[in-house]
């Protein structure tokens, strides 16, 4: 058998952090058994459906590099097909129909619920004679379930789960204008899709045994179901925006990079042992549904932002100059340069270990990619003003002498000086940290040097003079 799971947002806001992760579960879950990765817009809520949503969701996968293994189905495109599956269980007395009004309706719920008995359709319809249906109602299909004995999930992350059928009553599958219900688009969808597996919350353990139902009536093969539990703050609350339950391309703009996102969500619920950094082979190795837990995963930003740090400073520098220069040129508004671009691929390796995002990384190297004269912090206007640039005049003309334009020899030439005129070497470093950076805060200095050449140097320290 080969194993095919899918993804099944609903198109109505951005891709959360919970959706990713159900996403990551099944594709990696798929990677890991050589099998399928599907994914499926569930759009058939028209009204709160849109474009923008399914635009962000797509986007959003293709930026964690869960890619999927087949053209995304579109749920609603597929109206008439999950209507014919209603109308056939229809036809063979798996389904019938149900004329009861709104008013009945609620008449029964207010009965149970003063009863203390639970709300649910009390089946009244099933043997209802048609001459007394009112008239002008335009019947739903509900499904025929069974109402005694009890539904059994054999959840690979839960369990097994028992139902009592007299809990379970017989939902609609088609209302009264034709068109199919959710519960009954998504278990046909999965049976056509061929889905082997469904991985998802465990907020749809109960969906899934009435699911059950309708793949029972069908005489259908019933997929092997995963509950995840679902993600909390670190507070132990249900996760919301104030803990960081935002859309995934807040966490893009926020300068994570991709791999950590997807190696933090898989530690969200899933362990391997003390493992905390596990490249994507390796989870694609590893990964699978009985290391589950059971209990609510803890959201915690701090952790990822450290994940974060570790492959930043693991990433390859060239693909950093390209990820950090929008953020750049966002901060700054001015388009950097080919030359910016060098000085940004000379430094990056001493950058990013001082970085935990690309933000942080845009606001340190956007130094590189300016020309003189440029503006000052007050600190580093302070420090030239406050001396430095005396200091500037004298180790100017030995540095312009320096026989190699290298960090060692640099040093060499500021510790020199710095001994001849009674400084401390920090007093030589800050004013040529002022000049070259327009800040106080740096990678090392003799560094920075090196990175922006003899010429360009020197028309920095010009400048600041």
């Amino acid at each position: 058998m080969t194993v095919v799971t899918r993804f099944a947002p609903s198109p109505t806001g951005f891709l959360h952090i919970g959706g990713a992760r159900t996403a990551l579960f099944n594709w990696l879950y798929a990677r890991h058994t050589g099998g399928q990765f599907l994914l499926r817009i569930e759009d058939t809520d028209r009204q709160r459906s849109t474009k923008e949503a399914i635009d962000a969701i797509l986007d959003g996968l293709t930026w964690l590099g869960l890619d999927w293994d087949a053209p995304e189905t579109y749920q609603f495109a597929r109206a008439e097909r999950h209507a014919e599956v209603a109308r056939d269980m229809l036809a063979r007395g798996r389904a019938y129909h149900c004329w009861c009004t709104p008013e009945e309706l609620e008449a029964q719920r207010a009965e149970q619920r003063a009863a203390g008995k639970p709300v649910r359709y009390d089946g009244r319809c099933r043997h209802r004679d048609p001459a007394t249906v009112p008239a002008g109602v335009k019947p739903v299909v509900r499904l025929l379930a069974p109402s005694e004995g009890e539904t059994v999930v054999d959840d690979q992350v839960q369990g097994t789960v028992r139902f009592s059928n007299d809990q379970l009553d017989d939902l609609v599958l088609l209302r009264g204008d034709g068109t199919p219900t959710y519960m009954l688009a998504v278990v046909v969808d999965d049976h056509d899709m061929g889905i082997t597996h469904v991985i998802r919350g465990d907020d749809h353990l109960t969906n899934t045994a009435r699911q059950s139902l309708i793949y029972q009536a069908n005489d259908w093969p019933t997929p092997t179901f995963a509950h995840i539990p679902l993600i909390h703050g670190p507070d132990g609350a249900k996760l919301s925006k104030r803990h960081g339950a935002l859309g995934v391309d807040a966490y893009r703009d926020m300068g994570l990079l991709p791999e950590a996102v997807r190696n933090y969500l898989l530690r969200l619920g899933w362990s391997h042992g003390d493992d905390e950094i596990i490249s994507d082979a390796q989870a694609i190795e590893w990964f699978d549904l009985p290391a589950i837990g059971r209990s609510a995963a803890r959201f915690d930003m701090a952790r990822l932002t450290n994940l974060n740090y570790h492959y930043l400073r693991t990433a390859e520098d060239a693909r950093l100059v390209d990820l950090v220069v929008p953020f750049i040129e966002a901060n700054t508004g001015k388009t950097v340069d080919k030359t910016g671009r060098a000085r940004l691929l000379a430094g990056m390796a001493g950058l990013k270990e001082r970085a935990k995002t690309l933000i942080e990384l845009a606001e340190s190297s956007a130094f590189y990619t300016v020309e003189p004269p440029f503006s000052f912090t007050d600190k580093a206007a302070r420090i030239l003003d406050g001396g430095g640039r005396d200091v500037l005049t004298a180790l100017k003309p030995k540095l312009e002498a320096a026989t190699a334009w290298e960090d060692a020899v640099l040093e060499d030439i500021a510790r020199a000086h710095a001994e001849e005129t009674g400084l401390k070497l920090g007093a030589v470093a800050q004013p040529l940290r002022a000049a070259l950076t327009g800040t106080t805060v740096s990678p090392p200095i003799f560094e920075v040097l090196r990175v922006l050449g003899r010429e360009d140097a020197m028309k920095r320290i010009d400048a600041a003079l």
